[in-house]
C-alpha cells in the first residue's frame, strides 16, 4: 500500500509544527494518524501552544505512542487538567503499524512527529513521518542546496 497523500491543509488550522525535523531527518514517507486526546487537550491545542520538537513515535504492544509531545495544561481546567507530557496512542491500522515497526527496527529509522493539525471536521491529527538521520555533511549539503535555489531564484528574477 502506497503512504497517504498529504492533503493541502489550511496554515491557520496548524496547531504545532515541527520545522526542524527535515533539517535532522530524510523524510522518505508520511503517514496520517488520528491521536487519542482528552477534552483539556484538544482545548489547549485549538490554543496553538503546543511544542512537538522533540517529540516521535514508538511501538509498543502492537500499538503506535507518541512520545514527548508537550500540549500544555489548559488555563481552565481545574483538577480535570492533563499532564502536558504524557504518552498519548495514535490512531492507525494495523497493517500501517506493522509496516512502520518493522521499518524501525529493520532500517535504523525514526518516527518523526511533523505536524499536529485540525482536519475539516475538527478533528486532530498527527503528520508522522519516517525519516533517517541525517549526517552533519548531510545536513551542509542540504543547506548548499537551499542556498543555491534562492540565489537562482534571485538571479532569474533580476535577469527576466
Amino acid at each position: 500500500m502506497a503512504a497517504k497523500k498529504k492533503k493541502n491543509l489550511n496554515p491557520s488550522r496548524t496547531a504545532a509544527d515541527n520545522r526542524k525535523a527535515r533539517h535532522l531527518y530524510f523524510i522518505e514517507e508520511e503517514y496520517e494518524a488520528g491521536i487519542v486526546l482528552t477534552g483539556t487537550e484538544i482545548k489547549s491545542l485549538r490554543g496553538g501552544e503546543a511544542n512537538i520538537k522533540e517529540s516521535y513515535a514508538e511501538e509498543q504492544n502492537g500499538e503506535l505512542w507518541l512520545v514527548n509531545a508537550h500540549i500544555p495544561e489548559f488555563a481552565h481546567g481545574n483538577r480535570f487538567n492533563h499532564s502536558p507530557r504524557r504518552p498519548r496512542k495514535l490512531l492507525m491500522h494495523r497493517r500501517e503499524i506493522n509496516r512502520l515497526a518493522g521499518a524501525v527496527q529493520r532500517g535504523g529509522m525514526t518516527l518523526v512527529a511533523l505536524k499536529i493539525y485540525f482536519t475539516e471536521r475538527g478533528r486532530a491529527k498527527v503528520l508522522i513521518g519516517l525519516g533517517k538521520g541525517k549526517k552533519l555533511h548531510d545536513k551542509r549539503e542540504t543547506e548548499k542546496q537551499r542556498d543555491w535555489s534562492r540565489q537562482k531564484a534571485r538571479l532569474m528574477k533580476d535577469h527576466g
